[in-house]
């Protein structure tokens, strides 16, 4: 209770003086003044394996915790989930057909093997012989080549249409369309040999190409338009993992078993049990062994570190949160995004909301400098495309009134909140999540930040949102939303076209803008596998980005993961030859702290 009460106190004061010059942080007071909650951490010191060389016993079964405040929805398919709580479910029982290397590139090494054409247009994927579904039917070509006839489907209901790779296949345009019923670029050759071959050549290929086959033999049945909420997907979902699924309580738990067939060779654990953990209660449920796999509360670790029976291994995620403006919406007739919003139009008061929010005090005082300001959409978890040059917003409230006051936003009145430029009340909506303990206090910090400049920002409803309902209000473009704060993961592959090209559900700001997209075009067209030239693109793309702010990257995420001192071979090494497959533990009971 005193380490809570800590914490909430911290995030309290934050709260009163964050964007106000009067914590030591921003009042210039020096480092003898700082409190104990502003210290940064060292990230450097998190390795990124777990240390064990203890034996690992036969038939230990590890427990895994969601760490989240609200149900996974159960969505467990690649093609369909949008949350990152329905992913933490299925990497257990499904997985790609590619592993890849510390680029984030494929490699020969995982479920299939691959060949790229001279011109770069045409893969050849292999799906190696041992590779089954889970109730024995083998994985074959049709299987995938049954993946991209559902995401290519003008009756598909998720989002990943939107990936640049997927769009630009031969004949799936005219297959989306209705025009034809085959794809014609994609082609099986038997079993277990297809190819795909796309109108020209992108160096996404190698590191976002979608190779997430679905059994057609289990759900062909299923109208594609209904297999989103079918019982195949949401409580008897098949893969070809290490593990199956046993037993899903929705939302709350699934128990997986070991899948003595998997193509890799036997799991080493007889099975997983995971199940949602508040994240209020991780730190005790890590201490007393309940959970033996978790990832971590960053906000949390100042009160964890020390913790004798867990280790942390971390690094930089490859995500960024973000604060993002509705500008739009989403025409689904067209499958487009139509920019007819005319509250934010205005870069001014976009750029202006952007100065306001002191990024470093949020990185400093809640998460002990395990999240660090964002400067730019493309994370330094791409280290070979990130434009450090590029300086961002940083926190001037000066800056951030100038600009207010040049876009015609001014306090009329005199009650300290600026009118629009008719001189009509202006009022934000803000959409943000709850979740932990910091939620409400950081939602509290932004807008009083805002305030602070003269905007009067609002809790849409009056509280936050809830992870399902509020995506459900940004997915669907719900009018009472104007300003919502939200983070992406970007997958292994740098190409920013799926997040924000104009043909892409998941540009939730509905942003379009002419120079965006001929730079996206040219950063997977064939030139850009040149990755100087590409490099440069990208460096152009983040600066255009920066300037015309469709969103405010706020915060870069060092992710950490706490593992209890029983659980081997585990890593977060993305060049790492370890997988799931591969993780054990050297007790039958997990150790507690003493």
């Amino acid at each position: 209770m005193k380490r809570k009460w800590l914490a909430t106190l911290a995030a309290l004061l934050l709260v009163l003086a964050g964007c106000t010059g009067k914590s030591d942080t921003t009042s210039g007071k020096g480092n003898n003044n700082e409190k104990p909650a502003a210290q940064k951490e060292d990230t450097s010191k998190f390795p990124m394996t777990v240390k064990n060389d203890g034996k690992i016993i036969d038939g230990g079964v590890l427990k895994y915790g969601l760490v989240s405040d609200t149900p996974f929805e159960g969505t467990l398919n690649r093609a369909f989930y949008q949350g990152e709580p329905d992913a933490e479910v299925m990497q257990f029982f499904d997985e790609s057909l590619f592993r890849i290397n510390s680029d984030y590139e494929i490699t020969n090494d995982g479920a299939a093997t691959y060949e790229l054409s001279k011109d770069k247009k045409t893969m050849t994927i292999r799906i190696k012989d041992n590779v089954n579904w889970h109730d024995g039917q083998p994985v074959t070509a049709e299987d995938l080549e049954y993946a991209y006839l559902v995401i290519g489907s003008k009756d598909y209901t998720g989002v990943r249409y939107g990936d640049a790779l997927i769009q630009g296949i031969v004949g799936m345009e005219e297959y989306h369309s209705g025009k034809a019923n085959k794809i014609s670029g994609i082609k099986v050759i038997d079993k277990k040999t297809l190819t795909i071959t796309w109108k020209q050549a992108n160096p996404s290929v190698l590191t976002g190409i979608w190779a997430y086959p679905l059994p057609k033999h289990y759900l062909k049945d299923i109208p594609i338009k209904d297999l989103a909420k079918s019982d195949k997907i949401r409580k008897n979902p098949i893969g070809f993992g290490p593990f199956k699924v046993k037993k899903i309580v929705p939302g709350e738990s699934v128990e997986f078993v070991r899948n003595d067939d998997y193509w890799d060779g036997k799991p080493k654990l007889k099975g997983v049990i995971l199940k949602v953990v508040s994240p209020k209660v991780i730190l005790q449920a890590m201490k007393k062994g309940e959970i033996d796999v978790a990832e971590f509360p960053t906000d949390q670790y100042v009160n964890a570190k020390g913790t004798k029976n867990i280790q942390f291994i971390g690094r930089i995620d490859l995500a960024y949160n973000y604060i993002g403006f509705k500008l739009g919406h989403w025409d689904a007739k067209k499958q487009e995004n139509v920019m007819d919003n005319p509250k934010f139009q205005n870069k001014k008061l976009r750029q202006a909301m952007a100065y306001a929010i002191n990024t470093q005090e949020v990185a400093d005082r809640l998460y002990h400098g395990l999240r660090f300001p964002a400067n730019t959409l493309i994370p330094p978890s791409f280290p070979g495309y990130h434009d450090n040059s590029i300086k961002g917003y940083t926190y001037n409230p000066e800056k951030a009134k100038q600009l207010l006051d040049e876009a015609g936003y001014k306090d009329v009145d005199g009650d300290g909140l600026r009118e629009d430029p008719n001189g009509k009340k202006f009022k934000i909506n803000f959409l943000a999540m709850s979740g932990g303990d910091i939620a409400e206090p950081l939602a509290k910090f932004y807008m009083q930040c805002w305030k602070d400049v003269g905007l009067d920002v609002q809790l849409v409803d009056g509280r936050l949102a809830e992870f399902n309902s509020f995506y459900d209000m940004v997915k669907k473009d719900d009018p009472k939303v104007d300003v919502y704060a939200a983070a992406w993961a970007t997958g292994t592959d740098v190409d920013p076209y799926g997040l924000y090209g104009r043909n892409v559900m998941f540009n939730y700001s509905r942003w379009v803008n002419e120079k965006n997209d001929e730079l996206l075009e040219k950063g997977h067209s064939e030139q850009a596998f040149d990755k100087e030239y590409r490099r440069k693109i990208y460096s152009e793309w983040q600066q255009l980005m920066n300037e015309e702010v469709p969103v405010i990257p706020t915060l870069y995420r060092f992710s950490i993961l706490a593992v209890n001192n029983r659980v081997a071979n585990f890593t977060v090494d993305p060049g790492s030859k370890l997988t799931w497959k591969d993780v054990g533990v050297t007790s039958e009971q997990p150790e507690v702290e003493q």
